[in-house]
């Protein structure tokens, strides 16, 4: 019965006829509640665990899914069985299933390596970690050089008390801002690399915004956590930081993912497998096999003290697993609408885009980030890539501006809020796992609108 009147009520929403056309979802047609489900996704990130943190630990997964399953009945109800399934399936199989494959090879591979760090955790050695992360970053993703560092960090500051300001300054340098160096870094830029634009060019274009932002928040950091350091009465004695590796050979499986992704990028196969409807080329589904293998690889011959040492847990990645599943799914028809350009209902907030049919540049940066910190920035990244003109040969010569607004809102910006981008969530998991007790979705907010904000503010204003 509930769903029925849900369904009367949705329907009472659409006066016009929803038609599909040319097998898609018709995103002109789509009137903006169909965003109700994701925007309650979001409500539900925000407001549950501040509201009914036991309820909201126990069932976050099937909250997730109650989403979900709105829109997904939503579109059967509304153009079949057919075209639902399609675009269930398209989401399912092109966007969510690889970003899972390659964070959960990601994150195990990095548990399977352990970093012992003889320090204490000075400002001056936190600091130091945090910049070789934001490097690390553009090379072995976000989610790699996060998983991989966010252990040490936590270790050295065992005896600190004030702890929250170094997973949020990790979250915004390690965890997104480091992403922006080579299509390796950030799934957005990796989808540019897919549609023509040069892998260096992110390096060769990018590299001054990253030193703009990354320098500052460095800085900010320091005298942060020296403060603390003052405040809580520790004083170090300068001694030679010893670090020693363990796992070494996950080293290599790092290299096998990042050769797996580019492999995936430069080879394209005539060859495509049909799963449900939905073609899957045969260079994507070789890298998902073996990113894969490689992370079996890295659980079975990893010694089981390392993940102990590690305090390694599945956890992280069945939370990031349950809530992105509910994201990717919400946000579908949140997709289709953009898409849909000037002919959907976000129309007038499109055309900001252009003034007298040349790109605003400015926009294009607050526009992709501020969609970017909501929703999956990787199709986000897509959509004005495409809305650009999407060539890019065009794109990296006359319009490179236009692309650079476009990268560093998508990357930069993804910092904004805890779904912004994956490791943000991952990090926030592990770190609580080590009673590090994280900010409430709208606290994490808090620090990113004060510190990055206006650093993003400066940036758009001298680049664009």
């Amino acid at each position: 019965m509930g769903v029925k009147i849900f369904f009367l009520t949705f329907g009472l929403l659409f006066p016009a006829p929803l038609l599909a056309t040319g097998g898609n979802l018709p995103g002109q047609a789509l009137s903006l509640w169909w965003g109700l489900p994701f925007v309650g996704m979001l409500l539900s990130l925000a407001f549950i665990p501040l509201l009914a943190a036991h309820i909201w630990e126990n069932h976050y997964g099937k909250i997730a899914l109650l989403w979900s399953f709105m829109t997904i009945f939503a579109l059967v109800s509304f153009f079949g069985i057919d075209l639902a399934s399609k675009e269930v399936a398209q989401t399912f199989f092109h966007h969510y299933l690889p970003f899972i494959i390659i964070i959960s090879a990601l994150y195990t591979i990095s548990g399977g390596i352990k970093i012992d760090i003889q320090s204490p955790g000075t400002p001056l050695m936190n600091t130091a970690l945090l910049g070789v992360g934001t490097f690390l970053a553009g090379w072995i993703g976000t989610t790699g050089a996060a998983m991989l560092l966010v252990r040490p960090l936590l270790h050295i500051n065992e005896h600190r008390k004030a702890r929250v300001h170094h997973m949020i300054f990790f979250i915004f340098l390690v965890g997104n801002v480091g992403g922006a160096l080579t299509p390796l870094g950030d799934p957005p830029l990796f989808l540019g690399f897919l549609n023509g634009v040069d892998f260096f060019w992110p390096l060769e274009n990018l590299l001054f915004d990253i030193i703009f932002i990354t320098i500052p928040l460095l800085l900010i950091f320091y005298g942060i956590d020296s403060y603390f350091t003052w405040k809580e009465g520790h004083s170090f004695r300068h001694r030679p930081v010893k670090v020693t590796l363990k796992g070494k050979y996950n080293g290599l499986l790092f290299i096998g993912v990042i050769g797996l992704v580019l492999m995936s990028g430069i080879w394209q196969s005539a060859i495509s497998l049909n799963v449900g409807g939905v073609s899957i080329e045969l260079s994507n589904l070789l890298r998902d096999v073996g990113l894969i293998l490689l992370a079996l690889a890295s659980w079975f011959f990893t010694p089981s003290e390392i993940h102990k040492e590690n305090h390694f847990s599945w956890e992280p990645l069945k939370e990031v697993s349950k809530l992105f599943f509910g994201i990717f799914m919400t946000v579908i028809p949140v997709i289709a609408i953009l898409a849909a350009g000037h002919g959907g209902a976000l129309a007038p907030l499109i055309s900001l885009v252009e003034i007298n049919g040349e790109p605003n540049n400015m926009m294009y940066f607050w526009l992709t980030g501020g969609l970017s910190s909501f929703l999956d920035n990787a199709p986000t990244y897509l959509i004005f890539f495409h809305m650009a003109g999407g060539e890019a040969a065009t794109l990296m010569t006359t319009l490179t501006h236009t692309l650079e607004a476009i990268s560093l809102g998508a990357v930069f910006l993804g910092a904004m809020t805890y779904i912004g981008n994956a490791p943000n969530f991952m990090v926030k998991a592990i770190a609580e796992g080590r009673k590090v007790v994280m900010p409430s979705f709208f606290g994490y907010m808090a620090w990113s609108v004060v510190i990055l904000l206006p650093l993003f503010v400066l940036l758009s204003l001298w680049r664009f």
